[in-house]
């Protein structure tokens, strides 16, 4: 039953977690990605193109450091939320290529459930604000990945099984 579930789902589901959780606590949409279009046009306050009565930027919840480790060269390595997200789906994406492997009709079942996550997430990000995001597109990007690696992987073991390559 578990090897069904496809477990590119849960990346998905923290993502939907944090962007709902984030805009319900205040701020809507703008408390979740932040003031991004205003900080790249340079209009936040401090800023060269600022006006004098302009607001700070805020990062939101997805772009706002979690933590950050000092490094040998000196530099600072920062970790964002967007960015935990991202190392999730890269660990699970890895999980669902070595389940790919196998054959069988739960993986069968999985590939549909896969692809039902791929069109879901496509949707959000083509209709939902909160999910038009570099991070959400990685995510997509990634369940669309694990849908065409999962069904060229099992024909390519079919073929073999059935010894037509």
């Amino acid at each position: 039953m578990f090897g069904m579930f496809p477990k590119m789902i849960i990346p998905v589901l923290v993502y939907i977690a944090v962007a709902y959780a984030s805009a319900m606590s205040g701020g809507g949409a703008e408390g979740f990605v932040g003031d991004i279009d205003r900080f790249q046009s340079g209009t936040c306050a401090g800023m060269e193109n600022a006006a004098p009565d302009a607001e700070p930027c805020r990062e939101g919840a997805l772009n706002g450091t979690l933590f950050s480790v000092d490094m040998l060269s000196g530099g600072v390595w920062t970790l964002s939320t967007g960015d935990i997200i991202l190392i999730l789906g890269l660990v699970f994406l890895f999980i669902e290529m070595v389940k790919s492997a196998n054959s069988g009709t739960s993986t069968i079942v999985n590939h549909g459930l896969s692809m039902g996550v791929f069109v879901i997430c496509l949707g959000l990000f083509l209709m939902a604000p909160l999910f038009a995001t570099s991070t959400f597109f990685l995510l997509t990007l990634m369940t669309l990945l694990d849908v065409v690696a999962g069904f060229t992987v099992t024909a390519i073991a079919a073929r073999r099984d059935l010894g037509a390559g």
